[in-house]
């Protein structure tokens, strides 16, 4: 199906408060709590610097995404852009690589709702919540975008509450426990302090900050034509995750200190129990597994669908991808090809969660990188460059993904360089067989404003 000759649109509907809740939805204010334990034991407790460098690592980012934005108007996110300024090649390239996130992130969170419930009724397989939490998400988004994002704006309210509830929770019994020493910097700095274990918690917790980027996905839905609206977005969603992330790690951390866990995947609902007696734990799993597990994988299931869509327009995936619901607007196709995939990958990794968050995060920082290099590419050629924001901005933006790429384990690195030959061999069988290799940059056909 060729890009420019597509007859179907996306109808554009959704204003700044869709795109944030959306944004925020993604992320889950309470995302923190999925790996917690996994960031705490990394990071030798300084879990809120950990949060902290994550935060101002995503930052740049988050304004190179702003930027392209307002010049490349497509819901393939970094795909679109790579298409746009470096030519097919490179877009494909990117699309597959971020692909590695979309695809896999909605795994991780089927994942995480099976840890949760699991404290609740542990005679039940995690499979088993897995496949549910996948034909629900399912449900809800073959409806369109507009119940997409009813449903993620009650979710973040909803978790914004829980968060503050288990905030104050903690506050309470270190100030009881311990005065105002309860409330220390040591999850910021301790000694012996190790900068390789601060990098380590940060390329884990670098997941939960995943979410302002897919806002970019949802170009073609977003009422203002120009970009502008959804750039604001995307860097309002990241400030505010930040800020709620980095408060939240600091007093849990502090409340984790001489703490021991009997497994660091449910060390949230551990602390919850320890803090607050066993109906604190419980409440917290079921809050958790509701609010984030039902609700958080709506946007991600959204996001990947439109970037296969995209590519499937492009004619670099099979076409199939690229068909629209008539009634609906939705790229139903591509949801359920993804869906299935991510069923699987959950299926299959469901007692590997740390495994599963490194995967993720690697696909992620490929693609960051790759958004880097297309802002100072473009504002080079247009002219129009801002020496801050389009180039230190952008380098400083891969010297930080090179950094958490070397905390990164091994594993994660090897399925991802894995993952990048499987898509050189698929760009030789399929786009070279159909005579799509062009030469030079690609303009955006649905360029507007």
């Amino acid at each position: 199906m060729d890009h420019a000759a597509a007859p179907d649109r996306f109808r554009r509907q959704l204003q700044l408060g869709d795109l944030v809740a959306y944004g925020l939805a993604y992320i889950a204010p309470i995302a923190p709590l999925s790996t917690l334990g996994l960031v705490w034991s990394a990071s030798h407790g300084m879990l809120a610097l950990a949060y902290l460098l994550g935060g101002v690592c995503m930052a740049f980012t988050a304004f190179s995404y702003a930027a392209m934005v307002r010049e490349v108007h497509s819901a393939g996110s970094v795909y679109g852009f790579a298409r746009a300024v470096l030519g097919p090649f490179a877009g494909f390239v990117a699309g597959w690589m971020i692909l590695l996130d979309y695809l896999l992130i909605p795994a991780f969170v089927y994942v995480v709702m099976a840890v949760a419930l699991g404290e609740l009724m542990p005679g039940i397989d995690r499979g088993v919540w897995i496949v549910l939490l996948a034909g629900f998400t399912t449900a809800v988004n073959w409806f369109g975008i507009g119940s997409t994002a009813k449903v993620s704006f009650g979710a973040v309210i909803a978790q914004i509450v829980v968060m503050l509830a288990l905030l104050a929770l903690a506050v309470f019994v270190q100030l009881h426990h311990f005065g105002a020493a309860g409330l220390g910097l040591a999850p910021f700095w301790h000694a012996p302090f190790s900068l390789g274990a601060v990098l380590a918690g940060t390329s884990i917790c670098v997941m939960s900050f995943l979410g302002f980027d897919a806002v970019s996905t949802l170009a073609e839905d977003t009422a203002d034509r120009s970009g502008r609206t959804l750039g604001r977005a995307i860097v309002l969603v990241l400030a505010l995750a930040t800020g709620l992330f980095v408060v939240s790690a600091w007093v849990l951390g502090n409340a984790m200190m001489g703490a021991h866990f009997r497994s660091l995947d449910a060390a949230a609902y551990e602390l919850a129990g320890q803090m607050g007696g066993v109906w604190a734990g419980i409440a917290l799993a079921w809050a958790y597994a509701i609010l984030v597990g039902f609700s958080n994988a709506l946007p991600m299931q959204v996001g990947v669908a439109r970037v296969l869509y995209a590519m499937a327009r492009d004619r670099q995936l099979p076409s199939g991808l690229a068909r629209l619901h008539p009634r609906h607007n939705t790229p139903h196709v591509a949801m359920l090809a993804s869906t299935a995939v991510s069923l699987v990958v959950a299926l299959w990794l469901r007692e590997a969660m740390d495994q599963l968050a490194a995967f993720v995060n690697f696909g992620a920082l490929f693609g960051f990188a790759l958004i880097h290099v297309c802002v100072m590419v473009h504002f080079a050629r247009t002219q129009r460059r801002n020496v801050l924001m389009h180039v230190v901005s952008p380098l400083l933006g891969i010297m930080v993904v090179l950094a958490i790429l070397a905390g990164m384990n091994h594993a994660a690195l090897v399925l991802g360089m894995v993952w990048l030959i499987a898509g050189l061999a698929w760009w030789q069988l399929w786009i070279v067989r159909q005579g799509l290799v062009v030469t030079g940059a690609v303009t955006d056909p649905f360029a507007e404003g």
